[in-house]
């Protein structure tokens, strides 16, 4: 079986995974999500008008919500749950349908004669090889007659949508939901669905998705808030305890909490791993006495860290790797992510999940022998505890104390490249000041890199999911001096994987944010002309060397 895959930035060769994922997806996988992808595309031509005419349905919007979500690199690797998204997609196709049949007849009829296309009339095969050829059938290169360019854009939209809906997954799941961002996941997918839309229409249409992500951060932001309090600069041990372990790795909060109260008492230390580690700055999680420290670096090494690690592990979100032998009996997965053959932790009949397999697997698995002390990490610099101090950051600008901020964030990655931001994080003047989000910050976070005007010189900002928080930082600044974003002394430095990453960029651009640099390299999916508009309209460029951009930004 064949599959074709260049959403992320490890693809094969630089081009495209053809014959298994880089990632681990197999070839079966690749084409069930291909699949869905394709039924969304359905939902989405049928849902948008219906929308526009007055219609809601929450449960539709969250299905397209993780449905989206489920295909987002190292998220679902499990083709039985991929069949089971695809049969609920088929009902759920059925249902939009008739709601827009509802909205748009007349006494007649159809008030307008409307030509469906093919993903408004899919029904799901009743079996699994059935999907398969249908699946088979709808993949990235399957309409050889759309232009290289617009299939380019097209993709940026899809991998844009991706990286939305597991913001706004997230944002639901901590009970916030707005209209507007729902409503585009259907106005995006049924885009799609319309090959005369020209180069014009799809970079607006990027734009708009762009706006609208920045939206569905900020309500993710207000959830995390009201759930778990403002973040607060908080020190956070890389050491070990002796005792019974779990390491809980992903993004979502709301899981930390549950598992953090179902184990008091129970004499089991909660460590964070990969992009958890900013869980720590959160007053209603730190206030646990058994929620310690973090445990390892980002997601790209968890084979090795797993391995070591001897207690338990719950992956809540993407970033799952193929699991080594040696440990697949204490991994755990839980929400969208899955693995075949790793046990799966379900939300029950009453809202909550017994994390109880996981509990008594940590219990069994031995833990640390001894107390192992190390370094530790500063977090908790969301917007909140910048602005706190925006006054001191200020006059430090104007005495000449500050000179110059860099944003270098983003994504880490296994692919070699990356060891470019170590370098030119390493490579900043003491007289500048450093803030940092997403996993990327593991290549640099535990160096020293000092004060300036009497704060830390690398600022923590959080997960990915915290880009609301870096852009409010920007924003602010800017208002305080009286200037654009693009006039700040700031430079943005971004590594991408994902497509979480893409509608992050995304939000950026449309904000007006210029001279991006991007790398470890550029995503496969943009074409030459597709560049040539990034740079024309936005000077985004890729890294080159830290000594060569680093000279460039302080220039500016």
């Amino acid at each position: 079986m064949e599959m074709f895959c260049r959403q992320c930035e490890q693809t094969a060769g630089g081009k495209g995974c053809t014959i298994h994922g880089v990632c681990g997806k197999s070839p079966e996988v690749a084409t069930l999500q291909d699949l869905l992808l394709f039924a969304l595309k359905g939902i989405g031509f049928f849902g948008y008008p219906a929308s526009r005419s007055g219609w809601r349905d929450l449960g539709v919007d969250r299905f397209v919500m993780e449905g989206l979500f489920s295909t987002v690199t190292n998220v679902n690797f499990d083709p039985d749950r991929l069949e089971a998204l695809l049969q609920k997609a088929g009902e759920i196709l059925k249902s939009v349908r008739q709601a827009f049949m509802e909205s748009h007849k007349t006494q007649g009829g159809l008030a307008h004669p409307v030509t469906f296309p093919s993903a408004a009339t899919w029904n799901p095969a009743a079996t699994r090889q059935g999907l398969i050829e249908q699946g088979a059938a709808v993949g990235l290169l399957s309409e050889p007659e759309i232009a290289d360019d617009i299939r380019s854009l097209r993709e940026i939209i899809l991998f844009g949508l991706k990286g939305m809906a597991a913001y706004a997954d997230h944002a639901h799941i901590l009970g916030q939901n707005d209209d507007t961002v729902n409503a585009f996941f259907y106005q995006g997918l049924a885009a799609l669905t319309d090959k005369s839309k020209s180069v014009d229409e799809l970079v607006a249409l990027a734009m708009e998705l762009g706006q609208t992500n920045y939206r569905a951060m900020e309500i993710l932001n207000q959830g995390h808030i009201l759930h778990f309090g403002t973040p607060q600069p908080t020190l956070v041990p890389t050491g070990t305890k002796k005792g019974s372990a779990i390491a809980v790795s992903g993004h979502d909060l709301e899981d930390l909490e549950e598992l953090l109260k179902q184990t008091e008492g129970k004499g089991i230390t909660i460590y964070t791993h990969g992009e958890m580690l900013p869980a720590h700055g959160y007053p209603g999680l730190k206030k646990y006495p058994h929620f310690y420290g973090h445990y390892g670096t980002a997601w790209q090494n968890q084979q090795k860290e797993f391995a070591e690690f001897p207690g338990a592990v719950l992956m809540t979100t993407n970033c799952i790797q193929r699991p080594r032998e040696s440990y697949q009996g204490r991994l755990f997965t839980t929400g969208l992510v899955a693995f075949p053959g790793i046990v799966q932790i379900s939300t029950g009949r009453d809202g909550k999940k017994d994390f109880g397999p996981l509990i008594e697997a940590a219990l069994s698995a031995g833990g640390f022998p001894g107390d192992k002390p190390d370094q530790e990490i500063l977090v908790g610099f969301g917007h909140d505890a910048v602005l706190g101090v925006a006054d001191k950051v200020i006059e430090a600008v104007k005495s000449g104390q500050i000179k110059h901020f860099f944003l270098i964030g983003g994504c880490d990655g296994a692919k070699p490249g990356r060891n470019y931001y170590t370098e030119f994080a390493q490579k900043t003047p003491p007289d500048t000041m450093i803030l940092t989000l997403a996993c990327g910050k593991f290549r640099f976070n535990r160096l020293d890199f000092g004060t300036v005007a009497g704060l830390p010189r690398l600022l923590d900002v959080g997960q990915c999911n915290d880009s609301y928080s870096a852009v409010r930082i920007a924003s602010a600044l800017a208002e305080a001096f009286g200037v654009g974003v693009n006039d700040l002394p700031l430079s943005i430095i971004l590594s991408w994987y994902e497509q979480k990453a893409v509608v992050v960029l995304l939000t950026l651009l449309s904000l007006g944010i210029q001279n991006i640099k991007l790398g470890p390299s550029l995503p496969a999916f943009i074409t030459p002309g597709v560049l040539q508009v990034l740079v024309d309209k936005f000077h985004i460029s890729p890294i080159t060397t830290p000594e060569a951009d680093l000279v460039a930004a302080l220039a500016k």
